[in-house]
């Protein structure tokens, strides 16, 4: 791997999940989890589709090979499933800077401990292992879903990019960028902790 920065294989152990390498050994368990249509239904890509889960999935191990993306898989721990994904990417070692995206859960597991505590692993792998001045976020200016996600484990607004991004239906999106500095990471870590014990004990 040519980016020495982040040092693979990474796995992050928590209470409820485990992030683990994605590799194409896990790519048809990880289309069964994508195949739920409701997932995709704000999002710019549905990743349902066999043409499009495919491609894209294999081209993130690619570029976890290149330093420019790091893939993970979420599995439950419980189950032993393959849940959903995410990654890192925008990799800057030299600015301190990543960010975590192409987030996305099963439903069932919607509104449960499982986001929290996956953005709870990685920001504290980015913050205490690799001493990240920035982590960033960004999500589609009309994904509510995803933007309310963003800003509930401490994510600041940054900001609308206007036709940011073209969309595989060819029109021009807006895109919503959010961030947490490091000196803002120990608060936000125990706001993160404090809401996943409150909905661990609902």
């Amino acid at each position: 791997m040519k980016n020495n920065w982040i040092n693979h294989p990474i796995v992050l152990k928590g209470d409820e999940i485990e992030l683990l390498p994605l590799e194409k050994e896990h790519l048809e368990d990880l289309f069964r989890a994508a195949s739920n249509k409701k997932i995709w239904e704000l999002t710019s890509v549905d990743y349902s589709v066999e043409e499009i889960f495919y491609p894209n999935f294999n081209n993130a191990i690619h570029d976890r090979e290149k330093g420019t993306a790091y893939p993970f898989i979420i599995v439950h721990k419980d189950s032993n499933k393959i849940i959903g994904t995410t990654r890192f990417l925008e990799i800057y070692p030299n600015d301190k800077k990543i960010e975590i995206g192409v987030t996305w859960i099963m439903k069932e597991y919607w509104g449960t401990t499982v986001n929290l505590e996956c953005k709870l692993l990685l920001l504290s792998y980015c913050f205490e292992n690799l001493n990240t001045n920035r982590v960033q976020f960004r999500a589609k200016d009309n994904n509510v879903r995803s933007r309310k996600a963003i800003q509930k484990i401490g994510g600041i607004f940054e900001g609308i990019l206007r036709k940011d991004k073209i969309e595989p239906n060819g029109i021009a999106r807006n895109t919503a960028f959010y961030s947490i500095l490091d000196s803002e990471w120990e608060d936000v870590k125990q706001s993160i902790k404090t809401q996943i014990e409150i909905k661990a004990n609902r």
